[in-house]
């Protein structure tokens, strides 16, 4: 994904609706590549915010499931930035979108899982996700464009 940045005013109502979602995994000490194809909603919360649902299909090692995952973006101090949670309310990452572009830091355990965040353009945005640590050497790509 190549071209210009496009700087977010309101990342709540930037995100608010259906994506479709394509990623791609890949573990670099082993080699092993998965892909995840689905979609994610971000649908009203009652109290402000966003609920995050992705759903769909990671397949790995030609075995394929059924994935999904459930975050929550609360509203952050100005609007075009928030408060990214887990489903169960534990703290995720910080995400401001006002230059169309940022990247968080989340430890988890001995791992730290660095993500970058770009916007293209109203219709389309990235995460790539770097986790290194002792038992993990990954790199998780999503594509996001939104569905009319």
């Amino acid at each position: 994904m190549t071209g210009a940045i496009w700087p977010v005013a309101d990342l709540l109502a930037h995100l608010a609706g259906r994506w479709r979602v394509e990623r791609t995994v890949r573990d670099l000490a082993s080699g092993a590549e998965g892909r995840f194809t689905g979609t994610t909603v971000f649908s009203a919360l009652d109290g402000g915010g966003l609920l995050h649902e992705e759903s769909g299909t990671f397949t790995w090692q030609g075995v394929a499931r059924p994935a999904h995952r459930t975050l929550r973006f609360l509203p952050g101090p100005t609007p075009g930035r928030a408060d990214v949670r887990f489903a169960d309310g534990r703290p995720f990452h910080e995400l401001d979108l006002t230059a169309g572009r940022y990247v968080a830091d989340h430890p988890c355990a001995a791992d730290l899982y660095r993500g970058e965040f770009t916007v293209r353009d109203a219709d389309r945005w990235r995460t790539v996700w770097r986790v290194g640590g002792p038992a993990k050497d990954l790199v998780l790509t999503t594509d996001y464009v939104r569905e009319r």
